[in-house]
């Protein structure tokens, strides 16, 4: 006779994306009430080697944090640095470093691991701390409008391995996210302009609304000016959220990824310009090219495509490089297939706030959308 036994079980995840300016100053209470429990906590601090060049009192400011605030920390560990940028998920090393600082300072589930840096470093001390005791509280401090945006906001953390993005990592939420508008100030302007590429696509997909306000914000961005980014990334971490939360799939069981609109392309154009291209700048091209390839398929009309296109032109991103013309550029289709497993799907653009899954794409037409924004790269477009 045989015999089943069926296993039902849900385990609901909660945690707050918060906005703040001087996390560190003494009398910024945040952090302090986020860690105060029965007990002052164990923190070990994982820090993006960039940031701390670029805040260099930011090491003095924690120290002096966390002994200005005793009844919320017990203790905290030497912090530990870490290379920022992309190679940070190519090198075991720094991955290394934080699960033997973990051990050494018997970092424990009911201890604490913040991370503060740029998205990918987000991603590898993320999943260190997932797979570190099976999971320790973990903390994210995102210093760029990239991980500000978007990757610092949700549920996944990686590594890159086998010469493939994000080829190894987990779904696990982090304990809180607590954005520092104060970390923005010191961006290259590159770094600055990046992280915008990820409201667009969420606006295009999602909220037209929100796009037109990115339009007439335009101005206000390009000069950095500091309110209009910070509205511009609560929208965004919102949108954000509310996919996580309540699109139906937040651990990416099934074949769809309505966010990563543009990435199919973006994540193989890193790869190809040896991450010459920052994510978001990658990102705004996958965009260009997808949105081109709408247009061609009879999806939108011209004057959504250009409209959009000059928006992405108007905030300084390209909309081509040479490596968009590689015939390699359509492996990304069959590696973001891969990646997810099942069919393959891809978010195309059915209107401005509005996307639409496609299975299949021409890829004779891909080709030419990569030719129209070589021409539009190389000469005025219309208005």
């Amino acid at each position: 006779m045989r015999r089943v036994l069926q296993q039902t079980f849900s385990v609901p995840f909660q945690y707050q994306v918060l906005f703040t300016e001087g996390l560190f100053k003494e009398d910024n209470p945040l952090l302090a009430r986020l860690l105060k429990g029965q007990n002052p906590a164990k923190v070990l601090f994982v820090i993006d080697d960039g940031v701390a060049a670029a805040h260099p009192y930011l090491q003095q400011q924690i120290e002096a944090y966390a002994a200005y605030h005793t009844d919320s920390f017990a203790f905290h560990a030497a912090q530990l640095l870490v290379p920022g940028g992309e190679e940070v998920k190519n090198n075991s090393k720094p991955l290394q470093a934080i699960l033997d600082a973990v051990n050494r300072w018997g970092i424990d589930r009911h201890s604490y691991i913040i991370c503060i840096g740029g998205g990918a470093v987000l991603d590898m001390a993320g999943f260190a701390a997932a797979v570190a005791h099976r999971g320790i509280r973990f903390v994210r401090v995102p210093t760029t409008v990239l991980a500000q945006n978007d990757s610092g906001v949700g549920v996944k953390n990686s590594i890159n391995a086998f010469g493939k993005k994000n080829f190894l990592g987990t779904f696990a939420p982090p304990f809180a996210v607590i954005n520092d508008s104060s970390f923005l100030t010191t961006l290259h302007e590159r770094d600055w302009r990046a992280g915008i590429a990820e409201a667009i696509k969420v606006a295009l997909i999602k909220d037209k609304a929100f796009f037109e306000q990115i339009e007439k914000d335009v101005p206000l961005l390009v000069a950095r000016h500091m309110p209009a980014m910070e509205e511009q990334i609560y929208r965004c971490a919102q949108l954000h959220l509310e996919h996580i939360g309540h699109g139906g799939d937040p651990f990416e069981q099934g074949s769809s990824r309505p966010l990563d609109f543009g990435h199919w392309a973006a994540h193989k154009l890193e790869q190809l310009t040896n991450f010459r291209l920052r994510h978001g700048e990658a990102v705004a091209i996958g965009i260009a090219l997808d949105v081109t390839y709408s247009y061609l398929q009879h999806m939108i009309p011209q004057a959504d495509l250009l409209r959009i296109l000059n928006l992405i032109r108007g905030l300084g991103f390209d909309l081509y490089v040479p490596e968009l013309s590689s015939q390699e550029v359509l492996q990304g289709l069959r590696e973001f297939q891969e990646h997810l497993g099942g069919r393959l799907t891809i978010m195309l653009l059915n209107e401005i706030g509005r996307g639409i899954e496609v299975h299949e794409m021409d890829a004779a037409k891909v080709t030419a959308a990569a030719s129209m924004l070589k021409e539009f790269q190389e000469t005025q477009m219309p208005a």
